[in-house]
């Protein structure tokens, strides 16, 4: 018998697809990256109109991690997640009106030159370190999600082996910001916002009209479903607690957007400061109704799973892509799927690599203007980042926007504890000591965690996070100079 290839679905759509939307994403390159030097791959000249940012942001800070794990968390959490949405806003602020006046007025390339001048060369250089272990690790995880399902949908039917996938992957978001970097972000995030979003409605439209409901039935079963529980308040053992959701929420938007050079670089492209805290204020009251219309669709895959005798997933994750994935909803769903966490995703991942790049010429080698060195650091940054999703594709066995924030939860830690330290206190520390105690604070976080599960039954969440970061203060304060007159004034 002669074989004729692969089945054109769903395998072939997504393909085609993914062509056309590299295709476009390289012509927003080519049209961004014209003269471009060090001062637009690493500040955008400062000229980025602010309403962009902001909207770019939103797709840059969702990720396709949110794409694929947000509706499936309906099945277990219901929609628990929204008490941490509610979080970011005040977090947002706190971002806006705190950090950013302090980065504009010190006019920095990266935001851990503020360390150095607050507490010191080594404190400057353990955040820059630990900046950028923790966003291998993180964008690693987002970009793992995009690589597996492509492979489990699209590329096992050519007998493609996921190792090449990833370099391919890796090797296109390194080919459209090798030139110009943080100006070719600006537009190109907003390109993938916009697909992103749209594909999410028109995904959330064609589920409804498989279950034969219109707006308002929506709105009235959704409020009344079991599943569209958002508030915990009676049980403080649980993760899904509001007071610990929230508050995390505050700190985890501070740690993961004011202390993390990928978030604020874009940010800090705009004119001014005044145009940065709006683009700020602005995409942070998005995140409530975006998670919300994810949630809502997972309460509606639930619905149609139902009504069609299928079983649902023992993983969240499997949930959007058993439907949307698979061909189930139709050829026209799989390819808004694969535009909208394909958007997602690359949306996250080029800047990642974007800012790390900044971090290690402008942080460790301390040459912002040397571009022979820029590209060099670029391509290498692009191999360690495949390094990380294969090595993440190995060990990988919890849900994938747990693991994130977990994993985040120690690394970021430390760059709470330092910035809080320089911003709350007038305190020197004794710099020699803090690359320690930034590697003890993790560790003694980790040991205190499993000591209270194990005794009391408690279960830490997001709170990690913050009790990582008081481990840190605490360590800087204890081992910090005894002489009052060494006291920052």
């Amino acid at each position: 018998m002669v074989s004729h290839g692969p089945s054109p679905c769903p395998s072939q759509p997504m393909l085609i697809t993914l062509v056309i939307y590299f295709l476009l994403l390289f012509a927003i390159s080519r049209l961004t990256s014209r003269h471009a030097g060090n001062a637009a791959f690493f500040r955008g000249n400062r000229k980025s109109p602010w309403p962009m940012v902001a909207f770019g942001m939103v797709g840059a800070s969702i990720s396709g991690i949110t794409f694929v794990s947000v509706p499936g968390m309906v099945l277990k959490g219901d929609m628990t997640y929204l008490q941490m949405c509610l979080g970011f806003i005040p977090g947002y602020f706190a971002v806006a009106f705190l950090l950013l006046p302090i980065y504009y007025k010190l006019n920095l390339t990266t935001i851990y030159g503020y360390l150095r001048q607050r507490l010191g060369r080594r404190s400057y250089k353990t955040g820059a370190a630990f900046f950028i272990a923790s966003k291998l690790v993180g964008a690693a995880v987002r970009f793992y999600v995009v690589c597996f399902i492509l492979q489990r949908f699209v590329l096992d039917a050519w007998h493609v082996p996921f190792a090449c996938t990833v370099v391919v992957m890796v090797a296109l978001i390194w080919l459209y910001t090798r030139r110009a970097g943080v100006k070719t972000l600006v537009w190109s995030d907003t390109f993938q916002t916009t697909c992103m979003l749209a594909a999410l409605v028109l995904i959330i439209v064609a589920a409804m009209g498989s279950l034969n409901l219109d707006f308002h039935d929506v709105v009235a079963k959704v409020t009344a479903d079991p599943h569209s529980r958002v508030f915990v308040f009676d049980d403080w053992t649980s993760r899904q607690n509001f007071w610990k959701q929230f508050l995390s929420g505050i700190f985890v938007v501070i740690v993961m957007t004011g202390l993390d050079q990928d978030m604020m670089q874009k940010n800090m492209t705009c004119k001014t400061l005044r145009e940065a805290q709006k683009d700020m204020c602005l995409y942070g009251f998005a995140f409530v109704p975006v998670n919300l219309l994810f949630l809502v669709l997972g309460i509606l895959l639930m619905w149609l799973a139902s009504a069609r005798g299928m079983a649902l997933p023992q993983m969240g994750d499997d949930l959007l892509p058993m439907f949307a994935a698979s061909g189930q909803l139709g050829t026209t769903v799989v390819i808004l799927f694969t535009i909208g966490i394909v958007a997602a995703s690359f949306s996250s991942a080029d800047s990642a690599l974007t800012a790390l790049t900044t971090s290690v010429c402008v942080d460790f080698f301390e040459r912002a203007d040397d571009e022979r060195l820029r590209k060099r650091v670029h391509m290498a940054v692009a191999a360690l980042f495949m390094v990380f999703i294969l090595v993440f594709r190995a060990v990988n066995s919890t849900s994938v926007i747990d693991a994130i924030y977990i994993l985040c939860g120690y690394t970021y830690g430390p760059l709470l504890g330092l910035f809080s330290f320089g911003l709350l206190t007038r305190r020197s520390v004794n710099d020699r000591w803090v690359p320690a105690v930034a590697v003890a604070s993790p560790l003694l976080c980790f040991a205190i965690e499993t000591a209270t599960r194990c005794l009391t039954g408690y279960q830490f969440g997001y709170e990690l996070l913050m009790l990582n970061g008081a481990l840190t203060f605490a360590g800087l304060w204890i081992l910090g100079p005894r002489d009052e007159s060494l006291c920052k004034k």
